[in-house]
C-alpha cells in the first residue's frame, strides 16, 4: 500500500507549456498498471497539447471542481484502433462539470481545456500501464513543411518531447 498527499506530489507541467499545475500521482504512488495525473487548470489552460489519442490506453477524466470543455472525435471503428487517421477527425464539444466523468476508449481523439473564468481541477486516469507507449500516441498539429494540419507522432522524451509530422517527418519545436 502506498499513500500520498496531493499537495506533496511534485508539479510537472506539460512539456508543451499548456498547463502549470500537473501532478503525476502515478509516480508518487509507484503505480505500475494505471496512470493517474491531477490537474489544476487556470483559465485558457489545457490537459494536453491538443487533439490527440492514445491508441494503447483507455482514458477517464473526473472533474473535481469547475467545468472542463472537451473536443471529442468519433469513437474508433474496431478494425481501425491502430495507426493514424487519414485526416483530422470531426469533433463535438462537451462540457464536463464538477462531479462528472468522461471516458475515451483507445483510439478516440480528444482535447480537454478550461474555457471558464475560474480554475478547473480534475484527474486523468488511464490504463493499462503507468506509462505511455509513445509510439501509440497521435496528435493533430500544423506542419510548416506540409502547410496544413497533419497527424503527428511523439518520440519518447529524453530531455524533451519530440513531436514529428507523420506525413513528412518534420519535427515541431515544443521546447
Amino acid at each position: 500500500m502506498e499513500h500520498t498527499d496531493i499537495d506533496d506530489v511534485r508539479q510537472d507541467p506539460h512539456p508543451m507549456g499548456v498547463n502549470r499545475d500537473r501532478r503525476p500521482v502515478t509516480d508518487a504512488l509507484g503505480a505500475e498498471d494505471v496512470t493517474v495525473v491531477r490537474y489544476e487548470l487556470a483559465p485558457g489552460e489545457q490537459f494536453s497539447g491538443g487533439l490527440h489519442t492514445h491508441h494503447d490506453q483507455e482514458e477517464v477524466f473526473y472533474v473535481l471542481a469547475g467545468t472542463a470543455t472537451f473536443d471529442i472525435g468519433p469513437e474508433p471503428e474496431p478494425d481501425h484502433a491502430e495507426g493514424h487517421a487519414d485526416g483530422r477527425p470531426e469533433t463535438e464539444t462537451v462540457a464536463v462539470g464538477a462531479g462528472e466523468a468522461v471516458r475515451f476508449p483507445p483510439g478516440q481523439f480528444q482535447c480537454g481545456r478550461n474555457e471558464s473564468d475560474g480554475p478547473v481541477v480534475g484527474l486523468a486516469i488511464a490504463a493499462p500501464g503507468s506509462r505511455h507507449d509513445w509510439a501509440a500516441l497521435e496528435s493533430f498539429a500544423p506542419c510548416g513543411e506540409c502547410d496544413e494540419l497533419t497527424s503527428h507522432g511523439v518520440q519518447e522524451p529524453d530531455d524533451g518531447m519530440t513531436v514529428y509530422c507523420n506525413e513528412c517527418g518534420t519535427e515541431l519545436d515544443v521546447a
